[in-house]
């Protein structure tokens, strides 16, 4: 092969190809039109139920979604509550008891063992005490409703815990009410 075939290869292959037939537009007829218009008519209509069934769809999906969030709000503590009944029962057994035949000590042991039920129902919901004292006062976790002066006790340091803190989870739900060594 020599040069010049190469470059005529060249050239013919950049050239367009010629059309063997010339392509007319399609024509429609009028019944042919119709049948179109019918059959779009149709996929809109079908497009349009679709969708209508959709935003239905979609609604009672919004009524079923608000329906269970309020029933969980309604019943959120229901389960903590049926933990709690036993304890309760206790209660009302010492409430039952005859003052007259039962001593301090019996009363004391039965109260402080309701207590403990109740604590460690808590405790399993995710409640825990807020330790106070001895600690370094933080205002996160406590409120000094006074301020002493007391030598032994470092500043900024809680002395005394008037009323104990409860801490839910990782949320305070009531701050430890403290005295405050000044």
């Amino acid at each position: 092969m020599d040069q010049d075939e190469i470059v005529t290869d060249q050239e013919s292959a950049e050239q367009p190809e010629e059309m063997d037939q010339a392509t007319e537009p399609e024509i429609w007829q009028p019944q042919d039109l119709e049948k179109e218009v019918e059959r779009l008519q149709a996929l809109v209509q079908e497009q349009e139920n679709r969708i209508l069934r959709t935003l239905a769809d979609m609604d009672n999906m919004r009524r079923r979604v608000r329906k269970e969030n309020e029933d969980l709000q309604k019943y959120a503590s229901q389960q903590v509550v049926e933990s709690l009944l036993p304890a309760v029962d206790n209660f009302e057994r010492a409430l039952a008891v005859d003052p007259t035949s039962a001593s301090a000590e019996s009363i004391l042991q039965g109260v402080q063992m309701v207590y403990r039920q109740v604590m460690q129902v808590f405790e399993q919901e995710g409640l825990q005490p807020i330790e106070a004292t001895g600690k370094p006062f933080d205002p996160q976790f406590h409120q000094a409703v006074m301020q002493v002066s007391e030598p032994d006790h470092e500043s900024g340091v809680i002395v005394e815990e008037l009323q104990k803190g409860y801490q839910f989870k990782d949320r305070v739900i009531r701050p430890s009410m403290v005295k405050v060594n000044s």
